[in-house]
């Protein structure tokens, strides 16, 4: 029987590079595969012509013969011919990068970390440079890393040969996996480092100093890059994350760049006006009080807030009136509140006390709608 011609059977010119052959027979060798057509005859001899096309044609040498001789190549001297070919290998080589085939070093970067930072709201206004203390693993100095007694070295795995993978047969299929004898590293210690066991790391204490940049706010991350847990030699560390919380403020509320401050004033002031000293982050401030000044209003002292940590204006601090109800009176202010309460409702109560009579007409009117 007539071979089929190997270009064709991939579906490909000949002028096709590597890449198109190992992309045409991937294709091929995955849809006549007999895991994927069990029983089915056509599908077989299908997959055998495909996977000797591969084999041939993957080589250099074996194509440059198949190219001048054609199949007749197959059956000359000197090695020209092509059934030496381990199919296994083949397969491993198109479908090495599905399951990881490939030297590895087996070294891991360091693992991330996360410190919570709690300080106060005049230090996330304000920033600051603080110091902080944490324990994470750090590279042993005493074998640099290494894992290996000093002046002792690593031997090669003997079971990868320094590959760290090794490669297991499974029927028609090459698969790749990591070394368990070395753990993917390629080598193995034999006399190790006693003061990290052949880890190459260990736990240490660690001071540092952090720069809190104004504008903070809660739920904000500040990356030390490389300052995590040392990665397995000669791998790279992790990161530290701090991340940021403030605590709760006896005088003021934060909103995003806004700062509240709840004022309050006696009825006295509210009624006649005045003047009075509030605070802010960055020192005193005088705030004048219109008079018939309302419980709820609202003075903003415009940029004397937060600033914006990503750049850009800051924030205001915003003063809310709050209107205080005298307690504790003796009888004689009790009496001249009462004589003052008259002054009121003998002139005019509508005058004097709008809001008030503002809310009992509202409250009359709803009574007189509703139906019981």
């Amino acid at each position: 029987m007539t071979k089929a011609d190997y270009y064709e059977l991939l579906g490909l010119s000949r002028s096709a590079s590597e890449e198109d052959i190992k992309k045409a027979y991937r294709k091929l060798a995955m849809k006549h595969h007999p895991d994927r057509n069990a029983h089915d005859k056509a599908s077989e001899e299908k997959f055998k012509q495909v996977k000797e096309a591969y084999e041939v044609l993957s080589d250099g040498r074996k194509r440059a013969a198949y190219d001048q001789f054609g199949h007749a190549a197959a059956s000359g001297s000197g090695g020209g011919g092509f059934g030496d070919m381990n199919f296994g290998d083949i397969f491993g080589d198109v479908f090495g990068d599905i399951f990881g085939a490939m030297r590895s070093g087996g070294a891991q970067r360091g693992a991330d970390l996360r410190y919570q930072l709690e300080i106060s709201l005049e230090e996330a206004v304000l920033g600051k440079t603080t110091e902080i203390n944490f324990s994470t693993l750090v590279v042993d100095s005493e074998c640099n890393g290494s894992g290996a007694r000093k002046g002792s070295s690593h031997s090669t795995c003997s079971d990868c040969d320094g590959y760290g993978q090794v490669r297991l047969q499974r029927g028609f299929f090459s698969v790749q996996q990591t070394c368990p004898t070395c753990r993917g590293k390629g080598k193995i210690i034999k006399d190790p480092c006693p003061f990290c066991h052949g880890q190459g790391r260990r736990k240490q204490n660690k001071k540092l100093s952090v720069k809190i940049p104004p504008g903070v706010d809660t739920g904000d991350r500040i990356r030390l890059a490389g300052e995590g847990e040392a990665g397995e030699a000669p791998s790279q560390p992790g990161d530290l994350y701090i991340e940021i919380h403030i605590r709760p403020h006896a005088i003021f509320e934060r909103d995003g760049k806004d700062l509240y401050c709840d004022v309050p004033i006696s009825f006295i002031t509210a009624a006649l006006g005045g003047e009075l000293e509030v605070p802010t982050l960055t020192g005193r401030v005088k705030l004048k009080v219109p008079p018939e000044t309302q419980t709820g209003k609202a003075f903003r002292l415009r940029g004397m807030g937060a600033p914006n940590v990503r750049g850009g204006s800051a924030g205001d601090t915003i003063c809310r009136i709050m209107v205080e109800t005298p307690v504790n009176l003796t009888h004689k202010q009790k009496e001249l509140l009462k004589e003052f309460e008259t002054t009121l409702s003998a002139s005019n109560t509508k005058k004097h006390n709008p809001q008030v009579t503002s809310w009992f007409d509202k409250v009359k009117k709803f009574f007189e709608e509703m139906k019981f």
